[in-house]
């Protein structure tokens, strides 16, 4: 018979923290989904503003014909790749997210665009209360050095329509660089093909009820490469998406958040 061990606590349950700074630290995991086709030039630059406490990065290649999954492997070992069967952004991040473990899943771009020293202001905006963090560049802190006047006009004109149908307060409409709880990853049900996913995201989460924070975000240009995006072509997609929603929602009514979504200036 083993020996009667007394006056012994049993221990407390411990929770496992990932340090984010010298005094601050945070409790879920977080996963980065970066599409990318064709960004070998470019990953080097992506993945170098990563945070080390990322829990995990999902690259979807989407049929790329240069070595981007080998650079990407090579740059950052026990990085999870996803070989994209279908076409478009869209079907990228349906893909990445689903192949996420994490509890907070943060979508960035390959072509630099996008820092990933920004995705601190994320995490912080969804564990102080928000369940959907989308970038914005026209907040205070945000901006953009790729922004034509094309696109910002489209944007503009694309953001009032949604605001007025959704009753939102959306700053920005049509950015690649958002984070959200991975347990809200079934309201946002992605099912697009294009760059037209962002405003379909916006729009579910508006639709949903979610509680939408917008984070200042600088957009920079493309490093390497010749971007996918064609301003007239994927604007007409976003309006027929957004066309699409305002009918199914007619057809059948989901509760819209109140009031509006869409705080402003992440800490």
């Amino acid at each position: 018979m083993s020996p009667e061990i007394t006056g012994l606590r049993p221990l407390p349950h411990v929770e496992r923290y990932t340090p984010l700074g010298p005094h601050l630290a945070v409790s879920p995991t977080v996963s980065v989904v970066v599409p990318a086709m064709n960004e070998a030039e470019n990953l080097p630059h992506v993945f170098a503003t990563l945070p080390t406490w990322v829990h995990e990065v999902v690259l979807v290649d989407g049929h790329s014909t240069d070595d981007t999954v080998e650079v990407a492997r090579r740059l950052r070992p026990g990085l999870r790749i996803v070989h994209q069967t279908g076409r478009g952004k869209g079907d990228a991040l349906a893909a990445g997210f689903a192949a996420c473990t994490g509890d907070i899943i943060v979508m960035i771009d390959a072509d630099g665009s996008t820092d990933g020293r920004e995705i601190i202001h994320f995490v912080s905006a969804l564990v102080s209360g928000a369940d959907f963090a989308k970038g914005s560049r026209y907040v205070p802190g945000g901006g953009s050095d790729d922004l034509t006047v094309t696109r910002r006009a489209g944007n503009s004109v694309l953001r009032t329509i949604v605001n007025t149908l959704y009753r939102t307060r959306y700053t920005d409409l049509c950015y690649g660089y958002n984070a959200f709880w991975a347990r809200h990853l079934p309201a946002l049900d992605l099912d697009c093909e294009g760059f037209e996913v962002e405003t379909l995201m916006n729009i579910r989460a508006a639709r949903a009820g979610l509680r939408v924070h917008e984070v200042p975000s600088h957009e920079r240009c493309r490093i390497h490469g010749e971007s996918n995006l064609r301003a007239i072509r994927d604007g007409l997609r976003v309006l027929r998406t957004i066309v699409r929603e305002w009918r199914r929602r007619r057809a059948a009514p989901a509760p819209l958040p109140q009031p509006a979504t869409a705080d402003q200036g992440a800490a």
